[in-house]
């Protein structure tokens, strides 16, 4: 069959900023890698539209997720699915000292956008892949509020029913013993970005048989 995209858009996690330099060890990467692998999905391509720092709807470092829907999703050829993981630095943000009320975002206001995003895509014939925000846990901005806000995310995008299909980074990297924190093996040592562990869990965590039908 002729070849597909899948775009994955996301910030510094998708951007591999925590893996060994030069090495291809984001998650995107080794999701090509895996995908390449199989005779049955070898004519996938995967699209990194990444921006570290990327927040859903504010325009703080870079063009929004929204913003920049239509460049890097949209304009692209052949995209058949999206990956969209992103909203972790929306909740970071609003644990910043003195950051002006309109910088925070609350949890309502982020699924209310990731909602417009997947409702855009749906409407090109694009499937959707909600991508859950993993554990903060010992990170300087992790709180009570970041927690819940986190965790109200992550319990639309498993159980909304808008996705089309779910890759639950938050189960493949949290410590079990303390679900509030990436596992010791999978942390680059911020607490907040994957090392080269995490992302392959990562990349194993997503099916792609989804990608073979």
């Amino acid at each position: 069959r002729a070849g597909g995209a899948i775009v994955a858009l996301g910030d510094s996690i998708t951007d591999g900023v925590t893996t060994t330099f030069d090495t291809h060890r984001a998650w995107p990467s080794l999701l090509a890698a895996k995908l390449q692998s199989h005779p049955a999905t070898r004519h996938w391509a995967v699209i990194n539209a990444r921006i570290s720092g990327n927040r859903v709807r504010r325009d703080d470092i870079g063009k929004s997720a929204l913003g920049r829907f239509d460049r890097d999703v949209l304009a692209r050829a052949g995209v058949e699915w999206l990956v969209l993981f992103e909203g972790i630095n929306d909740v970071t943000w609003s644990a910043l000292p003195a950051v002006p009320d309109g910088e925070r975002a609350t949890a309502a206001e982020i699924i209310e956008t990731l909602e417009q995003i997947v409702d855009r895509a749906h409407a090109r014939g694009i499937k959707v892949m909600g991508g859950t925000l993993m554990p903060m846990g010992g990170l300087w901005l992790y709180n009570a509020d970041t927690e819940a806000t986190r965790q109200a995310v992550n319990e639309w995008i498993r159980a909304s029913g808008n996705l089309d299909a779910v890759a639950d980074f938050d189960a493949a990297t949290r410590d079990p013993n303390q679900p509030a924190r990436l596992l010791p093996q999978f942390d680059s040592g911020d607490h907040i970005h994957p090392n080269d562990a995490g992302n392959a869990a990562m990349a194993e965590m997503i099916d792609t048989a989804l990608f073979s039908r």
